[in-house]
């Protein structure tokens, strides 16, 4: 009687196992990676009601091979639509993240940075259940749509004639609905052939991308500067104590969008009020990034060594080399260098290559206050301590790189201005340590979230402006530019890849030398400033304090 009635609920249960494989594999099939941004964050019905060629053209393959292949080749498909599944799962990561899809050639490495970064603000414990359950749901995507093809298959050799039958009328509804271009999701119409196009895609992307590493390679190799004597590229600021301040994901989108605009034009309007007063000058073009939502040291690289550093793989080729970096150029020349990053708990190989001289990291700035979300310190304990070991301590002119950590995601904890004399060890911030908020309370409310962001720039921009006008005299140029902009929770989808640059200097000749750049006075580009790409800024800036103008322009 036990084997009767589990027959018969085999039986009863076969049509729902069948149902249910198919809606599966239909689904993995139609589902758009941009599904996982849809403009309200609601479900999306559209997107799931749309009738794949690839199933159509799968079924015919299962009915033409013979039984003994039925099988295998229907759960080598299954394997291969979950291999789709998963790439769609990284597009939508790295379109929320960093703005673009997921190339696998390039993208690889940035996995494990992605852990990093969820580690240093949710702890180990976290990013280790995370890569546990994205392993998991990798095994269960790739198990599940295989077994859901096997058992489609199965159900196809049994009925081979309905299914023909049911194949032909799908091919013409698929061919009408083609036809007729309708759509109920944007840019997926409901005759979907949205896998086999992902496949095409990745078959141009690879070898593409196999091609643009090479001639960067080539490009890396030579450097249009490489035999221009050094203090020849920056004779211009002979004397002069250059300071790059590197402000986090300072954006395109919080000087333009008017809520956020509305949050960081007071900081930027005291922020200039304090130059004039002190007596210093600015002018503020546009950088277009090299990346997007984070990878900050790509764009560093970029901005440094006059190459379009996209990824890792390319960032370590520019590391492995000899690439004429601007610090490098002022080590070169006589100025002593350092780089200030509170973000590095470990040793930094790659300093060399830049060219420092000296290095301040987490581990040697000796603060003792709270960490602020990722940020390790406030960006003007950063500075106090910039001023306190480097800055005045200089024996001859200066070139420093200062990396502000304030206003990195995810914007839970921001710190607040203290007197400059107060800062000592940090243990002034302790305070604020009560102010924090939860990241998954904050951002299930984007509005909020980018107001955060957006007094987070605020901070940043405060602070190095402040210590310019407390602590730098007629000597002082200081270069500030956003790395890159935040990720898409703040500026939604499609949004530009632009930074602004600025330039401050008390001595007017220094701004007079990037007269022909017609960028903007003050702290703000406007939509008619020149925008460049972050590669060109490098020879640009060799062009401008060179010895003579284009010195090395006759080399490229």
């Amino acid at each position: 009687m036990l084997v009767v009635l589990l027959t018969k609920i085999r039986r009863a249960l076969g049509p729902l196992v069948t149902i249910a494989a198919a809606v599966l594999i239909v689904t993995a099939l139609v589902v758009p990676d941009t599904i996982a941004r849809p403009a309200d964050g609601a479900f999306v019905p559209g997107a799931f009601l749309r009738l794949p060629m690839e199933l159509i053209f799968a079924g015919a393959v299962v009915l033409a091979v013979s039984a003994r292949w039925r099988r295998p080749v229907a759960a080598l498909m299954g394997l291969g639509i979950g291999v789709l599944v998963i790439l769609k799962i990284f597009n939508a990561g790295f379109r929320t993240v960093l703005g673009r899809k997921f190339d696998p050639v390039l993208d690889p490495p940035l996995l494990h940075d992605g852990y990093n970064a969820l580690t240093e603000t949710d702890g180990s414990t976290v990013a280790n259940l995370a890569v546990a359950g994205a392993v998991l749901l990798a095994i269960v995507v790739l198990g599940s749509v295989a077994l859901s093809a096997v058992r489609l298959a199965s159900v196809t050799g049994r009925h081979q004639l309905p299914v023909r039958r049911t194949l032909i009328g799908l091919s013409a509804v698929w061919l009408a609905l083609a036809l007729s271009g309708l759509t109920l999701y944007p840019n997926n119409p409901v005759a979907s052939d949205s896998a086999a196009a992902m496949v095409k895609t990745l078959a141009r992307q690879v070898p593409a991308t196999i091609r643009d590493e090479r001639q960067f390679a080539a490009a890396v190799g030579h450097d249009a500067y490489a035999g221009t004597p050094a203090a020849d590229l920056v004779s211009g600021l002979k004397g002069k104590d250059v300071v790059i301040g590197v402000v986090e994901s300072y954006g395109h989108s919080v000087l333009t969008d008017p809520a956020m605009n509305a949050i960081l034009t007071p900081a930027l309007t005291s922020a200039g009020s304090q130059l004039t007063a002190a007596g210093f000058h600015a002018k503020t073009g546009w950088l277009t990034s090299s990346t997007y939502g984070g990878g900050s040291w790509l764009a560093h690289g970029s901005f440094q060594s006059g190459l379009w550093v996209t990824s890792q793989r390319r960032y370590d080729e520019m590391v492995s080399g000899d690439r004429l970096t601007l610090t490098r150029a002022f080590h070169e020349a006589g100025w002593e260098t350092a780089g200030v990053e509170p973000g590095n708990t470990k040793d930094w190989p790659e300093a060399g290559f830049y060219g420092y001289d000296k290095i301040l990291d987490s581990r040697n700035m000796g603060y003792q206050g709270p960490d602020f979300g990722w940020s390790r310190m406030p960006d003007q304990y950063t500075l106090a301590t910039f001023q306190r070991e480097v800055y005045a301590k200089a024996q001859g002119p200066l070139m420093a790189e200062i990396t502000l950590t304030s206003s990195h995601e995810p914007w839970t904890h921001i710190p607040s201005m203290v007197d400059w004399d107060t800062i000592g060890d940090g243990s002034v911030f302790t305070s604020m340590d009560g102010t924090a908020q939860e990241r998954k309370v904050l951002w299930g409310d984007p509005a909020k979230t980018q107001a955060q962001y957006a007094k987070s720039v605020g901070y940043s921009v405060d602070s190095l402006i402040s210590w310019a006008t407390t602590y730098g005299d007629d000597n002082l140029v200081l270069v500030m530019f956003g790395d890159h902009q935040p990720m898409s929770i703040i500026t939604g989808p499609n949004a530009s890849h632009d930074i602004p640059v600025t330039i401050i200097a008390k001595d007017k000749s220094v701004l007079d030398r990037i007269a022909p750049w017609q960028w903007t006075d003050g702290l703000r580009p406007t939509d008619t400033t020149p925008v460049w790409r972050m590669d060109e800024f490098r020879n640009k800036f060799f062009t401008a304090y060179g010895r003579t103008p284009g010195v090395a322009l006759g080399k490229r």
